[in-house]
């Protein structure tokens, strides 16, 4: 898959909208490096697992939603091809 700019946002424990623009293969790389960056930067309350991450695409528009506990669950999944493998692993690596 080509990469795609992509809005990765969510809403915080106040209600105030954080988002950050992250260019990504996958939907799940996205929001592995949207919720780095977010966690990154300091301003948001803490994001849990249950915090619903929405990953908006650039081209086509198409928007997302994933929990910060389906990303990880997905990253940690048994892979099903070699590309795949590489995808999960790469999501790990941005998450740890």
């Amino acid at each position: 898959m080509a990469p795609r700019s992509c809005v990765v946002s969510f809403s915080d424990t106040t209600g105030v909208r954080h988002r950050v623009d992250v260019t990504a293969d996958t939907l799940y790389e996205a929001a592995a490096l949207g919720l780095k960056l977010l966690r990154d930067h300091g301003w948001a309350s803490p994001i849990g697992p249950a915090t619903r991450l929405e990953v908006r695409v650039s081209h086509p528009a198409i928007t997302h939603e994933v929990t910060v506990l389906q990303l990880r669950k997905w990253s940690e999944s048994t892979a099903v091809t070699p590309e795949e493998r590489v995808r999960k692993d790469r999501v790990r690596t941005i998450l740890a």
